[in-house]
């Protein structure tokens, strides 16, 4: 077939192919290239700051590693659902999701059902495999939160309408995680709520009360309980109990600080010779800044900063209030995570509990963080709503596609043969 006959037929497809607009603009290239750079950075650095502690006390120095990479299998497949999933499923089945994430809330606090670990009931496990419900609460939260504001639109400003039913929401499953407790996740939840809930148009009023009534119950938390009270402490002076509530945060900043500009290389770091506990976990931005140094530090920042832009970007362009704020949503989670991730190990904010998304070790935040990068990118996609068509519309949006993949097919094939036809 000659390459005339194959650009005439393909202007006959391009022209049949007019009935519709195409199905999707395509997904977002960069922000699955920020996501994979920033998991590969953490494998690396997971594998650094864990080597020494696995090959004494695991099955060997790869031992975190390969669990990381089991739980980096299993998100890519809840990346690729997200990503094939259309992301307006979800605000049908909002509530049974909801419900769902509520009963898991409760059934970890459940002795014998939920594992307790460092003194904390967060964790299902089962068969060497463990799961933390949170990190699906917060997805769901968005998801919630997402729908309610985007199905209210102008009444938002309505105080019964447009703040109690979420203050009523995202407080119970407060409550319920702070029973476990999980004091880093709970302010991550009622940070979000109250941004969307300001993006969303509620009243700068009731947030401003809402925020005051939150320091003062923050306050009472923190004081009721002698073990924050002692966090506090250590993050208003950690040097004044160096060998006690301090230690962590003390060497972690000694380790920061030891690193410089150029940091020690790669592998060279001491922090992780016993002297910061929980470096692959919460504190993994440590060892980037030891061993990689100020450069290091650029870098994850910078990668973060390109995944809320890129986040942003997508809410922004988003072809419905539901994705938009979904988008949104999810992006202003993950950048406050990290967020806090970082202050913490820098002594800027006490010690949370918070896992810096995508690079620390823990399966369940890197799983459900793919998850949402999967949503993200169907967000992206601009693909049409095809259960808000009819029978027949449906119908021809399927002809649709079947005629883009051919007039693709015939439109490669020409150019193929035209390059051909150059080079003779």
């Amino acid at each position: 077939m000659s390459a005339d006959v194959l650009a005439t037929l393909a202007k006959q497809v391009t022209g049949k192919a007019q009935m519709a607009q195409r199905e999707h603009k395509g997904w977002d290239v960069w922000l699955l290239f920020t996501v994979f750079v920033l998991i590969g950075l953490g494998l690396v650095m997971l594998y650094s700051a864990s080597a020494v502690m696995a090959s004494q006390r695991m099955a060997g120095h790869f031992h975190l590693v390969s669990n990381q990479l089991t739980k980096f299998g299993l998100g890519m497949v809840l990346l690729i659902a997200g990503l094939k999933i259309d992301y307006r499923w979800y605000k049908r089945l909002i509530y049974p999701m909801l419900g769902g994430v509520f009963l898991m809330l409760v059934a970890v606090l459940i002795p014998g059902v939920g594992a307790v670990q460092n003194g904390a009931r967060r964790w299902f496990s089962m068969g060497g495999f463990s799961f933390q419900p949170a990190e699906v609460a917060k997805i769901i939260a968005v998801m919630y939160l997402a729908y309610s504001v985007s199905k209210k639109g102008e009444r938002m400003g309505n105080f019964a309408v447009g703040f109690i039913p979420h203050l009523m929401t995202i407080g119970l499953m407060v409550a319920l995680l702070m029973k476990q407790p999980d004091f880093g996740s709970s302010v991550i939840l009622l940070t979000m709520m109250m941004i969307l809930l300001f993006v969303s148009g509620a009243k700068v009023v009731y947030l401003s009360i809402f925020a005051g009534l939150g320091a003062v119950g923050a306050y009472i938390a923190i004081t009721n309980s002698e073990y924050r009270m002692k966090r506090i402490m250590a993050f208003l002076d950690p040097w004044s109990d160096r060998r006690g509530i301090g230690y962590q945060i003390s060497e972690s900043l000694i380790a920061i600080g030891s690193g410089g500009v150029q940091g020690k290389g790669l592998g060279n770091g001491t922090g992780k010779l016993g002297y910061v506990p929980e470096l692959w976990n919460d504190f993994i931005g440590t060892i980037v800044a030891e061993e990689l140094g100020l450069w290091g530090v650029v870098l994850l920042v910078g990668l973060f900063a390109m995944f809320i832009w890129r986040g942003l970007k997508i809410a922004y362009h988003a072809h419905d209030s539901f994705g938009a704020y979904l988008a949104f949503g999810l992006t202003a989670m993950f950048g406050l995570q990290a967020t806090a991730n970082l202050c913490v190990v820098t002594g800027l904010l006490p010690t949370k509990g918070l896992t810096l998304p995508f690079v620390s070790f823990g399966g369940s935040s890197l799983i459900m963080a793919m998850f949402a990068t999967g949503v993200l990118l169907n967000i992206s996609k601009g693909a049409p709503d095809l259960w808000e068509l009819s029978k027949a519309d449906r119908k021809k949006h399927r002809a649709q596609r079947k005629w883009d993949r051919k007039r693709d097919r015939i439109l490669n094939r020409r150019d193929d043969l035209r390059d051909k036809f150059d080079e003779a």
